[in-house]
């Protein structure tokens, strides 16, 4: 019943406000919602009318990150909507908040063309971009809200792994990002947001306001240029 933990493994990044020290050992990376409906072509946000190139400007920056972070021993956990096809836990004020006018095409309904469920779990919507590689011992969590947090098992797979520290990443910015941001540093999480590593289709000051809050109240902000200059200088 007791397993001896790993040991230390501690690296300095450089970040806003102030430099980290953080445990490599019982750091996770979070990818949000890095999904076809948010980041691709003929998936739901490109429905809606909305340019959806700004969400997918983390992509040249993950393909580098992720393969570094995993040879340093980080997990990488994928979090992203991945509803029930029967909607059964999403009740009526989340499913109005995704369909305002009572028009269009809302959570669960098909698109046009493809017929791919808007964020129906196993569907084409909900898919990790093609461009994003995952690899087996990658962990995966569906999540139902804005944030990652509620409803889901990822406070009990963080807690599980020994998690100190959660470096972040994905889309948006500003909503998914910074609530599941929130929620882990309320749960006592230290939280790093990897800044080239996230996007937003909202305006500039979405991103202004979210970073400075970060910054201010809720953890760190860093580059993942930053990150893996630490990561070739582990201080053990």
């Amino acid at each position: 019943m007791a397993v001896a933990p790993p040991p230390p493994l501690a690296v300095t990044i450089n970040a806003q406000p102030q430099t980290v020290t953080l445990d490599l050992h019982r750091t996770v990376l979070i990818v949000v919602d890095m999904q076809n409906d948010f980041c691709a072509k003929d998936g739901w946000v490109d429905h809606l009318g909305v340019d959806y190139s700004p969400d997918r400007a983390p992509i040249e920056p993950l393909q580098r990150l992720l393969p570094v972070l995993r040879a340093a021993g980080v997990h990488v956990i994928w979090l992203n909507w991945g509803n029930r096809p029967d909607l059964k836990n999403m009740p009526p004020n989340q499913l109005h908040l995704y369909k305002p006018k009572g028009v269009g095409i809302g959570l669960g309904e098909p698109l046009p063309g493809s017929g791919a469920r808007v964020l129906q779990k196993d569907s084409w919507a909900a898919a990790v971009v093609d461009e994003l590689k995952q690899e087996p011992e990658d962990i995966h969590v569906d999540k139902y809200r804005i944030s990652g947090f509620w409803d889901t098992p990822l406070d009990s797979i963080l807690r599980n792994l020994g998690t100190r520290t959660i470096l972040f990443a994905g889309v948006n910015t500003d909503q998914c990002v910074l609530h599941s941001l929130t929620d882990a540093n309320f749960l006592g999480y230290g939280c790093v947001l990897v800044e080239d590593c996230c996007a937003t289709t909202s305006p500039d000051f979405c991103v202004e306001a979210t970073l400075f809050n970060v910054r201010k109240c809720f953890g760190f902000v860093t580059h993942s240029s930053q990150v893996m200059e630490a990561l070739r200088q582990p201080s053990r």
